[in-house]
């Protein structure tokens, strides 16, 4: 248990919802995923305060989430865009995106659909390293030497 203990005070999670885990922060990042690109579109589309949106930009750019860059076809204007590490978000996105169409939590009018076939994509889930799907029952925590810490849930 002290193993799994001092493991999790250095899991990543509290810093990246520190980062990303707030209303937000998640609506501007789905609105960058869809396309938004300008402080005025965010504004629009996410009936965002301007204060509001301001400061949360200004995180996800410090963060590196969001790159910020002089709009070439105006020079006024800032053109928000995703980093790679910003892109990385798409799954964790897509996969709350899911989980609130399977609990009840909105409408699933529209799918997110491959654009080579135009088919919706697949369930995000957790898989092995084999391909296999996996659930909750079948994890566990080890450290980089494979020692094992623990399970995530005991039964």
């Amino acid at each position: 248990m002290d193993a799994f203990r001092a493991a999790a005070l250095r899991c990543p999670l509290p810093q990246a919802i520190e980062l990303i885990g707030e209303k937000w922060a998640f609506l501007i990042l789905r609105g960058a995923l869809n396309g938004l690109q300008h402080f005025e579109e965010f504004q629009a589309g996410l009936g965002i305060a301007r204060n509001i949106l301001s400061n949360r930009l200004a995180r996800m750019v410090e963060g590196g989430i969001l790159e910020r860059s002089p709009d070439p076809e105006d020079r006024r204007k800032v053109v928000y865009s995703l980093s790679k590490k910003g892109e990385g978000l798409l799954p964790v996105v897509l996969a709350l995106r899911q989980w609130g169409e399977e609990w009840g939590c909105g409408s699933h009018d529209i799918v997110l659909a491959d654009q080579r076939d135009g088919l919706p994509v697949r369930k995000i889930g957790v898989l092995a390293a084999d391909g296999r799907e996996l659930s909750l029952h079948d994890l566990m925590w080890v450290d980089r030497q494979g020692v094992k810490l623990r399970r995530p849930q005991q039964r």
